[in-house]
């Protein structure tokens, strides 16, 4: 019997197809380019296309462990909500978020593509239209707008001041130029205003070690 969690939200599913893939991440409600190429991926997006939509993104630890195929236990599914195949053999999609989740155990593969069983209520907030907001947006904005100059990094920023703090914050923990690492520390952190702070700690550290680094340079 499905715990009370998956009644309420019966879309998650029991089982779920995994795509490992280093320094991307994806989040609630952020949308995911991905151009699938490799048999065994291509097979894994033709069953989830015939079943649900819906792939897990997890990101494999660094390859100093000692099962260089060893994955960070959460990740964040996704439902593929465009796809097309081009005349070559891949699959060019996008995955939309849905909702983290962390991983109870690994099955066997199917099909040459990996499977776990995802444990999700540890991220119930991910399908709360209700999340407390950021308690210091401006703040946030200034560290943002510093390290987007120092990095090269071009924002639309007229669009992004108009969106709802949850929704920013998911973009930009999947699409700034961040390590791996860190990208997999802030979507470990459930709580929005504390990935916020971890965030911008990160953008803060990151412009000053730019800084250090010209500074010595000249």
């Amino acid at each position: 019997m499905r715990s009370p969690f998956l009644q309420r939200f019966p879309d998650l599913p029991d089982v779920l197809p995994i795509f490992p893939l280093s320094g991307t991440v994806v989040m609630p409600g952020v949308q995911l380019p991905l151009n699938i190429f490799e048999p065994r991926y291509l097979t894994m997006v033709q069953a989830a296309l015939a079943s649900d939509h819906l792939l897990g993104m997890v990101q494999p630890r660094a390859r100093e462990a000692d099962d260089p195929r060893d994955l960070h236990r959460v990740g964040c599914a996704g439902r593929i909500t465009s796809y097309s195949e081009t005349n070559d053999g891949r699959i060019v999609l996008v995955l939309t978020g849905l909702c983290r989740f962390r991983i109870l155990e690994e099955l066997p593969t199917q099909e040459g593509f990996r499977r776990v069983r995802p444990q999700w209520q540890g991220f119930a907030l991910d399908l709360e239209d209700d999340e407390a907001g950021l308690s210091e947006r401006d703040r946030f904005m200034g560290s943002l707008r510093a390290f987007c100059e120092q990095r090269g990094v071009e924002i639309p920023w007229d669009d992004i001041g108009k969106m709802a703090d949850a929704d920013l914050i998911n973009l930009l923990c999947a699409h700034l130029p961040l390590e791996a690492a860190d990208k997999q520390a802030l979507i470990e952190t459930v709580q929005l205003d504390a990935r916020a702070s971890l965030m911008r700690g990160l953008m803060e550290m990151s412009a000053h070690a730019v800084r250090q680094g010209f500074e010595q340079r000249h």
